[in-house]
């Protein structure tokens, strides 16, 4: 079966019975891995449990395809399911895969892990097809959706936290779920024990090598003709194991808010209301680079950036492709373009 993004957070919670296999895939690795694990422990709660939980790799299944029959249909010693989870899955076991969900264990669960596949993908389009299994994407996930991240842990922590202060965090640590986890419990640790309110001080001292690390860094360099800056910054966010893919997103997110803005100002409002209808709204600190900005980008220069981008995106899913040297030469390119 495939599920639909509406669909994700019930079935990791609860997932569907008649899916005696489970593939979690996408370039988010720590989106992925959670989701992953959260499943599992829906059959079994502590993963560490050698009687309940078998681990394989792809190259054991390889070495060795009936194993994954023989794991799959033991008896667990302590009574109840067992979880067998596969790491590193790809393509390769697409035959052991199809073989296994002609007739799946009834009770225990298979739960496999891997990266980004493309829509051509056998093992995903295995996954997608069969009615006794599930394919689940883990994409890079946005702004928004970090922004609610952050607002429940902070809750679950006993704090609250400022608007401004989730803006600029969500916008410095979007890209990769286990990253931005990693983050946020910084700021809670810093916050220490007694409650209170985090403030955007707060934040920017609990996470500021993330800060210096930032989309925005990228964007506003590249959207202002800063070309040095644009590519140092871009190999910061890559040494920090950021996604190509959230990388290009950002970009696209940012030149999507000056074609907005210019739509609203080409219907008569005025360059500060129409600024002030997104959302999330433009962090004070960029305001006047992004009033530049629109000077520098007319709609028929941002029109074409967006094709350029969703271009590359495109090309970034096909294996081979060299993702990191086309973004890098795009983001020169647009810089020098501003």
């Amino acid at each position: 079966m495939k599920l639909t993004w509406k669909q994700i957070d019930g079935f990791v919670k609860s997932p569907d019975k008649a899916a005696r296999a489970i593939l979690v895939y996408g370039p988010d690795d720590g989106l992925m891995r959670e989701r992953a694990r959260a499943i599992a422990q829906t059959v079994v709660t502590d993963l560490s449990d050698p009687f309940n939980v078998t681990v394989l790799t792809e190259s054991a299944l390889l070495d060795d395809p009936a194993r994954l029959n023989d794991e799959a249909r033991a008896m667990s010693l302590m009574g109840g399911a067992r979880v067998v989870r596969i790491e590193g899955a790809s393509d390769k076991i697409s035959p052991i895969l199809r073989e296994y969900l002609e007739d799946p264990s009834r009770e225990n669960l298979v739960v496999l892990e891997a990266g980004e596949l493309g829509t051509k993908s056998p093992l995903r389009a295995l996954f997608e097809k069969q009615p006794n299994a599930a394919a689940l994407p883990c994409y890079v996930e946005d702004e928004r959706s970090v922004s609610q991240l952050i607002r429940d842990m902070v809750k679950t922590a006993g704090l609250s936290i400022q608007a401004d202060a989730v803006t600029w965090l969500a916008a410095n640590i979007a890209g990769d779920r286990a990253r931005a986890r990693s983050e946020i419990e910084k700021l809670i640790l810093y916050m220490g024990q007694g409650g209170g309110t985090i403030r955007l001080e707060d934040a920017q001292a609990a996470c500021g090598e993330a800060g210096a690390q930032s989309f925005d860094d990228l964007i506003y360099a590249v959207g202002g003709g800063r070309a040095d800056v644009a590519l140092t910054t871009y190999q910061k966010l890559l040494d920090e194991t950021i996604p190509v893919v959230a990388i290009l997103r950002s970009l696209q997110t940012h030149f999507r808010k000056l074609h907005f803005v210019h739509a609203q100002i080409a219907g008569g409002m005025d360059t500060e209301s129409a600024m002030k209808k997104l959302s999330p709204p433009i962090f004070f600190k960029y305001e006047q680079n992004f009033r530049a900005q629109l000077a520098k980008w007319p709609m028929t220069k941002i029109n074409d950036v967006l094709r350029r981008l969703n271009d590359i995106e495109a090309q970034t899913k096909r294996t081979g492709t060299p993702s990191e040297t086309l973004t890098a030469q795009a983001i020169l390119s647009l810089s020098k373009a501003a």
